[in-house]
């Protein structure tokens, strides 16, 4: 096993496009790490480079201790799974998993081992005979992790392995590697657009936005503690509301100016963020979906800690209800080139309410807002506030 670092990793392409900035990574020893970000963020051009896939244009890549920026791709111990599977269709299971290991001349005693260790860990034992086009797209995905398995590599790579299947077998396959990456302890770099998958996965999640990094900690650190605007907006589904604000304080809280409504925040808000006390003016703040709720529903007394608002839309999702509605302040773009740009008559504010919640169609509510738990943000250089 081994650690992989990227020192100031850069890459500039012959048309001078700069895809990849200063990127400093220390990935750990047997670290399930996720390279996440919108399309086009660089974070493919990242895991291309530590293959040895991409010529790297300045910095250091190292596997273990060993600098590898001119080491082909071949010698750098590493074992990349691909979307699309990159599977042999005329080969069956048993001998496109073994396929690495036959062309190192491994002798076939140890090959045929390896091989049915894999396929016993990966539950495809029965279908060592099929070719890959009698599989199903798990099952596909399944052999292609095989044959990783087998070559007993430093690290894994994984370039977004589950995007081919369906919403449901996503879900149960990202289990199962995330279970059978720790079961193996190998040291894993795995790229997703999808921050669900890189929540659920992930030891830790790296942020990327147009070749930059903007965070990399642990998926919980990340959602509550964001570095700033992108990473708050881009992490969580739904997304962060964010809007323009500003702060009054007053005793030991202060009064938040949300459009034309206001919310009172305690002393808890400046404690837990010591910096906010030199905000006073304007301010962005973001209301994570969670963090609306139905007054009606709550059992405490939020007297001040309220907004009134019209339903524009209700999704039931069984568990809860997603409810859309205005609130009169203005939006903060998040810098999320993916993100969908909202309608100026469609809602601007989407809460994650009981499914007990009595709202309506068009019906006024009264929403209470965890205001202790509120996040704020520089209005000049969108970093997060805290100490």
């Amino acid at each position: 096993m081994a650690t992989v670092t990227l020192d100031k990793v850069n890459k500039v392409y012959e048309n001078g496009y700069h895809a990849i900035h200063d990127l400093d990574l220390d990935i750990q020893d047997k670290e399930f790490l996720v390279l996440v970000g919108p399309s086009g963020c660089g974070k493919s051009t990242a895991l291309r480079m530590i293959a040895g896939l991409e010529t790297i244009s300045g910095g250091e890549m190292l596997i273990g201790d060993r600098v590898v920026n001119d080491v082909e791709p071949k010698d750098r111990d590493i074992a990349m799974v691909f979307q699309n599977y990159a599977l042999y269709p005329h080969m069956s299971v048993y001998d496109n998993i073994g396929f690495a290991l036959k062309l190192a001349k491994v002798p076939k005693e140890e090959i045929d081992q390896r091989v049915r260790h894999a396929s016993k860990i990966l539950e495809l034992d029965a279908n060592l005979h099929r070719k890959p086009g009698q599989l199903s797209g798990g099952q596909r995905q399944r052999v292609a992790m095989g044959r990783a398995i087998v070559r007993q590599p430093a690290a894994f790579l994984m370039d977004e392995p589950l995007s081919n299947l369906d919403a449901k077998l996503r879900v149960q396959m990202r289990a199962e590697i995330a279970s059978l990456q720790r079961e193996l302890a190998v040291t894993t770099v795995y790229v997703t657009h999808d921050q669900i998958e890189a929540m659920t996965m992930g030891d830790r999640v790296a942020v990327l936005k147009a070749g930059y990094l903007q965070q990399v900690d642990t998926p919980q650190n990340l959602y509550d503690r964001p570095d700033n605007v992108f990473v708050a907006a881009f992490i969580g589904s739904p997304s962060m509301n964010l809007y323009e604000a500003s702060i009054t304080q007053k005793d030991s809280g202060g009064v938040l100016q949300l459009g034309s409504q206001t919310l009172e925040m305690g002393a808890e808000v400046f404690a837990e963020r010591p910096a906010l006390k030199n905000h006073t003016g304007n301010v962005i703040v973001g209301i994570r979906p969670e963090d609306f709720e139905d007054a009606a529903m709550v059992k405490e007394d939020t007297t001040g800690k309220q907004l009134t608002s019209t339903v524009t839309l209700i999704e039931a999702l069984g568990s809860e209800l997603m409810v859309h509605f205005n609130v009169d302040a203005r939006t903060v773009d998040s810098g999320d080139p993916d993100a969908v740009e909202e309608a100026e008559s469609s809602a601007n504010a989407v809460g994650r309410f009981s499914p007990r919640s009595g709202v309506r169609m068009r019906g006024e509510v009264t929403v209470a807002v965890a205001t202790e738990r509120m996040h704020f943000f520089d209005p000049e250089t969108h970093l997060a506030i805290w100490d």
